[in-house]
């Protein structure tokens, strides 16, 4: 929370891919498309779709991770617990300074200026004032 400047109070609120996204993003800057990335997902397509951004990145830089998205995206407790303590574990063997002082909230709005924190969410503004 923060590193990324959000408040999540449960672990199955990183299903949508969000997180761990910012997560790569501090440790390789420019390397994940985060205007590609849906900061207000609340739907288990709109996660595949930040999902494949992440795999993107992974595969930028070379990191052979398998990530089950299936089961992610279901939010579970467990799935999203064990796939974020890999992140951290990941994270913590890799950060360099930079990462460590990376800004997630300063980093969104960077991207893509429009965007808020919702009830512990990253989310983006709908730009033409209709829902979906």
């Amino acid at each position: 929370n923060s590193l990324l400047g959000l408040n999540y109070s449960k672990i199955e609120q990183t299903a949508s891919g969000v997180a761990v996204c910012q997560v790569v993003d501090a440790l390789f800057p420019d390397v994940v498309r985060l205007d590609k990335v849906n900061f207000q997902a609340k739907r288990e397509y709109e996660y595949i779709q930040n999902y494949k951004v992440l795999q993107a990145a992974f595969n930028r830089v070379g990191i052979e991770k398998k990530v089950d998205v299936e089961k992610l995206i279901k939010g579970k407790y467990q799935d999203n617990l064990e796939f974020m303590q890999w992140v951290k574990g990941f994270f913590d063997q890799h950060a360099s300074d930079d990462a460590l002082q990376y800004d997630g909230a300063a980093r969104r709005v960077e991207v893509a200026p429009a965007i808020t924190i919702d009830d512990g969410r990253a989310g983006r503004r709908d730009r033409g004032g209709r829902g979906a």
